[in-house]
Formats: C-alpha cells, structure tokens, sequence
C-alpha cells in the first residue's frame, strides 16, 4: 500500500504542515504547485526533502486560488485548465529536476479533485494536460471517478485512492468539507480504518452503512490538526498488520 500526503502548502511565512516530518512517514508526496497554496521556496524544499528521503513526487495540481486553497470550485473552460495544469506539471518538473528527481504522477487539489469526480469536461482537460505535456505519467484519484475512467481510456497509468482521515458518503465520495464530522481527528480510530481499508474490508459512511473502497493508496492530509501523529499512527498500524509500504509509482526513485 502507498501511503501519500499533501505537502508544500505554505506561503511565505505561514507554515501549514510539518513537511520534513511528514517525509519520513509517506512514500508518495502530493506536492502543492503554486495555484493553491506553496511557493518557490517551499515548494523546492519539500521537493529536495522528498528525494532525499526516497520519496515519490507527484504534482497536486488546483484550480488557480490560492485566496481559497483550491477548495471553491471555478468553472473554467475545458483548454484553460489544460493550461494551466500543464503549467504546474512543469513547474514542479523544473524542482525536481535540479533535485536529481522527476514527477511521478498527477493528483488534483481540492474542488479540482471533487469537481473531476462527475464533471466530464473538467476531467478530460485534466486528462489531456496530462497525456499531453507526458503519457507515461501516473495519475491519483478517487475510485469510479470520471477523472479515472477517462485517464485510463486514454492510456494513463491509473492509481486508486482512499483517505484516511475524511468521512464518505454511502455513494463512496467524500463528504463535503461544509459538513459536521466531514474530517476525522483520532489517530487511532484512523488507523484502524486505514488497516480495513488495505485488508479490502468494509470501511463505515457517515449514514452509518458499510461501504468497500478500493484503493492503491491512502492519503493522509498534511493540513490537518496533528497530521503527524496521525501519519505515524497509521504508518504503525498498517506495518504491524503485515502492510508492506511502497510508493505506486516506481519513477523518479
């Protein structure tokens, strides 16, 4: 199972997550690309940090809306986010590059991810940005989504992910971030989930009902309160259940 989490997502001077702590738990890192949140300086720390630990880079691409970390859905048209998804590919690319590393996959942010899960049109330029600026690209994201399908029929390589501290809906999408109890904050409970979810059993929806979520790697957010400790929780749990670790994508190592 990989274990990933959203990094570089600081600005400036406001630091949000403990990234270097974080580096040595995940082994894929989502990193932010300059339109939700990071800048240069943080985002070629992050970076440098990742593949000095042997850690995957993968581009977390957003709407351009740093005022709202990528969490209000823009309606942009279709060749205008291709743009602008090609541009954060390449820009994280450059980082790596000079860190002696490459990006190994593409992971939406935010009301990207959410939007792409039913909106065709949105997710095909995702898609076409991907395939366009580099075919063998992997791609993230949620199970059954439009994103997914559509990559997959276009010959990307396709990873499934789940999260680990975000509650679902009975239909296996994530419960609006609007909504009471919509992140989850007990590293233990968490850990627990995680360890169902690797072992493909039943995990709970917020209705209370069982669901199954299908998964190549769980995502733990780097923003959230005591993001490390859950990492490390989870990491725990997963490993003394006999969870072999490993990045889903291979490049860039």
């Amino acid at each position: 199972m990989d274990l990933n989490s959203d990094l570089a997502e600081g600005f400036g001077r406001w630091e949000l997550s403990d990234d270097e702590a974080l580096l040595g738990i995940v082994t894929s890192a989502n990193v932010a690309c300059g339109f939700h949140a990071g800048d240069a300086t943080v985002i070629r720390g992050a970076v440098e940090q990742a593949a000095k630990q042997g850690v995957v880079v993968g581009a977390q691409v957003s709407y351009r809306d740093l005022a709202g970390f990528g969490r209000r859905f823009i309606d942009v048209p279709p060749r205008e986010l291709a743009n602008d998804v090609i541009y954060q590919i390449g820009a994280l690319a450059g980082f790596a590059r000079i860190a002696g590393t490459e990006v190994g996959y593409v992971k939406p942010h935010g009301a990207l991810y959410n939007a792409i899960v039913h909106h065709a049109d949105q997710a095909a330029a995702v898609v076409e940005a991907v395939r366009a600026y580099d075919p063998s690209l992997a791609v993230l994201g949620l199970p059954g989504s439009q994103w997914l399908e559509q990559a997959e029929r276009a010959g990307l390589p396709v990873f499934r992910e789940a999260f680990a501290d975000r509650a679902y809906t009975p239909e296996g999408t994530l419960v609006s971030r609007r909504e009471p109890g919509a992140v989850l904050h007990d590293p233990e409970l968490i850990a627990q989930r995680c360890l169902r979810l690797a072992a493909g059993e039943p995990i709970e929806a917020a209705d209370g009902s069982m669901i199954r979520v299908e998964a190549d790697s769980i995502c733990v957010h780097g923003d959230s309160p005591g993001a490390v400790a859950i990492a490390e929780s989870v990491r725990d749990q997963l490993v003394a259940g006999g969870v072999e670790l490993r990045p889903c994508v291979a490049r860039g190592l």
